[in-house]
């Protein structure tokens, strides 16, 4: 039988989701509770491979075993050895083909800066001071809508047969002292988010005019394009099945 976990973390002590030799994943700390209270059938399965210090506000597991569960006294037992930073909101029974990574249609992120000193959100959000032009970064964002190569916005060297995505949503919003950066598609590269979110800071800095921030689009060269910033305001916020 296939369930789903319903979950949140808040990725600053892991090193990401996915299990790595002589390091903590959420993925690792998951699958050695589920392992005290439940016989799995194969591993636990990830909505997606969360890089090291990110969080999620809302990410899915799915995970096999041999006989039926008590789905609400597992989530309780789960809540109860799971370290803090982990919390299952729901377990839910699926159908045998559903799969948390393949089966999502598309994923959200936010990526949260603060312009203000913040200690409360020093684990949350990037600390960045400098005055930024909002209409130039959301001006810039219209020409990340759509289907194609975001190979300069991508890791160098993964294991991915292309780099093409295709981009629902990206947009700014302030929020006083917070901007806070969405972008939803159908599938996200190593660092992705985190190159976009720098590359469209330095076009609110000035730094790259529109013209130039489509060149590097259509450069497919991680060289051109700005730097890859700290994972600690980036969130994974939702995914679509």
């Amino acid at each position: 039988m296939r369930y789903c976990i319903h979950l949140a973390y808040n990725g600053t002590r892991f090193f990401g989701w996915q299990i790595q030799p002589h390091q903590i994943s959420v993925q690792e700390c998951i699958t050695r509770a589920l392992e005290k209270i439940v016989k799995l059938s194969g591993a636990i399965v990830g909505a997606g491979r969360t890089d090291t210090g990110v969080h999620a506000h809302s990410f899915y597991v799915h995970f096999d075993c041999e006989t039926e569960i008590d789905t609400t006294l597992i989530t309780n037992k789960l809540n109860r050895m799971l370290p803090f930073d982990i919390v299952v909101f729901s377990i839910t029974q699926v159908a045998p083909d559903f799969h948390a990574r393949f089966s999502a249609q598309r994923r959200k992120y936010r990526y949260t800066i603060t312009q203000t000193k913040n200690p409360f959100l020093q684990e949350t959000a990037y600390f960045f001071p400098f005055q930024l032009n909002i209409e130039a970064m959301n001006e810039a964002c219209k020409l990340l809508i759509g289907t194609q190569d975001f190979t300069s916005f991508s890791k160098l060297h993964t294991d991915v047969s292309n780099n093409v995505c295709t981009i629902f949503e990206a947009e700014w919003q302030r929020n006083d002292d917070v901007l806070e950066f969405y972008i939803s598609a159908n599938r996200f590269l190593r660092n992705m988010v985190r190159a976009i979110t720098g590359t469209l800071l330095d076009v609110g800095q000035g730094k790259i005019d529109i013209p130039k921030f489509q060149a590097i689009i259509a450069a497919k060269n991680r060289q051109r394009a700005g730097q890859s910033i700290p994972a600690c305001g980036l969130s994974l916020i939702e995914v679509e099945y």
